[in-house]
């Protein structure tokens, strides 16, 4: 089973061509992950997989999406947990990565860290 979201916000109701392609980019996700699943690749690789789909669509707040501080910049936060080995990794404030999702699953194999922030992430 996969669970997604694609955050909240009442504009998917006020622009019904919006929502229609919120819905889109949903599926899309949703889909990205079900194909690693549906060929008995791990949890772990479909939720990253379902993340990165929404991180690389500009209507949700990810990735490309991100809102931006109030200096204009776009800053990004990730996180990914592993539930059979409660691994964690997490990212803060990046901001030239393009997909912060792996990079935290990269801080959690192979940093030693939980969370890395800022440069020192990137």
């Amino acid at each position: 089973m996969l669970v997604i979201h694609g955050g909240a916000g009442s504009f998917r109701l006020e622009m019904p061509e919006r929502a229609e392609a919120c819905k889109a980019g949903l599926r899309a996700a949703f889909d990205a992950g079900m194909n690693i699943l549906n060929r008995a690749g791990t949890s772990l690789d479909a939720v990253e997989r379902a993340v990165r789909s929404l991180e690389d669509n500009p209507l949700f707040n990810a990735g490309r999406g991100s809102c931006f501080t109030r200096d204009g910049r776009q800053e990004m936060d990730a996180s990914i947990m592993d539930g059979s080995t409660m691994q964690a990794g997490a990212v803060a404030a990046v901001r030239h990565i393009r997909n912060p999702i792996s990079l935290a699953r990269m801080v959690m194999e192979t940093s030693g860290c939980v969370m890395l922030v800022a440069e020192g992430a990137e």
